[in-house]
């Protein structure tokens, strides 16, 4: 199970991410980021799963759990699992009412995420985030 939105939440990567004086070393974080989300089962790495938008690939995974959100996630491309592990860290082990109340452009806009993306990473970090509310939404 991923550590990110119970033990590593949102407020915890703006945090560090406000340590680091240049963007390289963000990457640098945010790509070892990724490398704790833990692998997703090749069975769930269906078309069904699959994000639309996305530059790569990027497989979404969700559960319902005591009236909460839990998801799985993984991606062929090391930023995108770290950019993954960013939304995670803000969803993951939320009420459904919870994710659809979070500011997610605020939280971007707090690690100044979005300047420092190619546009294509940009929408396919929007198109995860969609997703995931419309996973909220159904719930």
């Amino acid at each position: 199970m991923s550590r990110f939105g119970t033990e590593i939440t949102s407020d915890d990567i703006v945090d560090t991410l406000s340590f680091f004086d240049n963007w390289e070393d963000r990457y640098k974080y945010i790509i070892d980021l990724g490398k704790e989300l833990p692998p997703l089962d090749e069975a769930a790495r269906t078309e069904q799963n699959l994000v639309r938008g996305c530059q790569s690939q990027v497989w979404l995974v969700s559960d319902v759990r005591d009236g909460k959100l839990f998801f799985e996630a993984d991606s062929d491309a090391f930023i995108v699992k770290g950019l993954l592990a960013v939304v995670l860290a803000a969803y993951n082990g939320k009420t459904p009412q919870q994710v659809t109340d979070f500011d997610v452009e605020a939280y971007f806009a707090e690690l100044n995420l979005l300047k420092h993306l190619s546009v294509t990473r940009g929408n396919g970090l929007r198109a995860m985030v969609k997703r995931i509310q419309g996973t909220a939404a159904a719930n």
